[in-house]
């Protein structure tokens, strides 16, 4: 009797073990072996869309476009709100990497590092890999393991590394960005909002190690000395055109996130999607705002439309600029430069893109290099989205005795 006791007590144990290993994995797993049909999702979206510029409806509770061109906001859905963003903060951990370590280190993992749990790489305590490979492995396989690895390589801590993503963060501005661990899981604190992690893949994106990692479909890594083919968990990746990155996450408080890189022709934009409830939503969600900006904006290049309206306007305008005591009365006006001369703009909007420039008529000497002298204001269907300073190019001085002399012998 007591034998069966002590038997049916090991079974319950080795039940509720069996029952809490299989859980982990397909926690650590879901996100990968849910699989998706994005050919067929992404028909179905045209087809439902074909006939309508509206804007698009998505069932992931948070959702963003953002041209790369102007660095401005297309479309939202709570795209400031913030949220915990899974995964996709290894966007942020591969930035601290690739800014602060040599990729060809060997790291040994500890044991911090090896008993991560999620998604992982693989790594075991003593194993030997290249900052270069654990990249990877953080990106494409998204491996826990591997993040945790890097930040105490590079941070000295998991504690340390985050300080340098808190750092980084205040630095590029984003006010609404924490970060907790290097990988992602959920823990109280950490957080961001679609908005900041556009930007945070936009200014990766810019690292061009950064973006030969995302783009890639899959890699060999070597694991002291072992080698090891991983892929990328980007569902649209190498699926849908022009789709070159970013990154997926997925945990229970965060739902399924993906921030993906796609770039047609001109058009450069970021989605950001957040609180998928299951991948198919995800994925759905992402080609929705992907087809949407490239269905209905058009990149124009306003910088060249800018620089036109004023040559026309200077000649018409600039020889009414009277420059009192000046010692001459011709002033040759430039405009400021556009930060960013291309931008993505709504095709209803085309044709309302109005430039409205005014000047000072009268100025007293001496005028300096670069005076403002008038603005010019850049409107978009009635909305002023940049206002351009219009300077001097050059210096006018100030007439002297001297100068009021030789004009009265010039006149007899």
């Amino acid at each position: 009797m007591y034998k069966t006791k002590i038997i049916y007590k090991i079974s319950i144990l080795l039940l509720v073990l069996l029952l809490l290993g299989t859980n982990m994995i397909s926690y650590a797993n879901l996100e990968e072996n849910e699989q998706v049909n994005v050919t067929q999702i992404q028909n179905e979206v045209i087809q439902t869309t074909a006939k309508t510029s509206k804007e698009p409806v998505i069932n992931a509770r948070i959702g963003l476009i953002f041209d790369r061109n102007s660095k401005t906001i297309l479309y939202e859905k709570n795209g400031q709100k913030q949220f915990p963003m899974a995964s996709t903060t290894k966007i942020m951990t591969a930035i601290i990497v690739l800014e602060n370590a040599d990729l060809k280190q060997t790291v040994t993992i500890e044991k911090k590092a090896a008993g991560t749990g999620g998604s992982r790489l693989g790594l075991k305590v003593n194993d030997k890999i290249t900052v270069h490979d654990l990249l990877y492995g953080l990106m494409l396989e998204s491996g826990n393991d591997a993040a945790v690895a890097l930040a105490i390589h590079i941070g000295g801590s998991v504690e340390g590394f985050c300080e340098l993503m808190n750092q980084k963060a205040k630095e590029m501005g984003l006010l609404n960005s924490h970060f907790v661990t290097p990988h992602g899981l959920d823990y109280e604190g950490h957080y961001t909002t679609a908005y900041e992690l556009a930007r945070m893949a936009d200014y990766a994106l810019q690292i061009p190690k950064f973006k030969e990692i995302v783009s890639t479909k899959n890699y060999t890594v070597t694991i002291s000395g072992r080698v090891k083919t991983i892929d990328n968990t980007n569902e649209l990746l190498g699926y849908l055109d022009g789709v070159y990155g970013v990154k997926t996450g997925f945990t229970n408080g965060a739902g399924r996130c993906l921030v993906t890189a796609c770039k047609r022709g001109e058009q450069d934009i970021i989605t950001v999607v957040l609180g998928s409830d299951t991948k198919k939503i995800r994925t759905e969600s992402s080609i929705k705002l992907i087809e949407y900006a490239y269905k209905n904006y058009e990149v124009v290049n306003l910088q060249q439309k800018v620089q036109e309206q004023f040559e026309k306007w200077k000649q018409n305008n600039q020889t009414s600029i009277y420059i009192n005591k000046g010692k001459t009365n011709q002033i040759e006006l430039q405009i400021k430069q556009l930060p960013y001369p291309k931008i993505a703009i709504n095709q209803s909007d085309l044709q309302n893109i109005t430039i409205e420039i005014n000047s000072l008529y009268y100025i007293e000497a001496p005028v300096q290099k670069e005076q403002i002298i008038g603005s010019a204001k850049i409107k978009i269907g009635g909305k002023t989205i940049q206002t351009l300073e219009v300077t001097a190019k050059e210096e006018i001085a100030k007439k002297e005795p001297v100068d009021y002399l030789k004009e009265f012998l010039q006149v007899f």
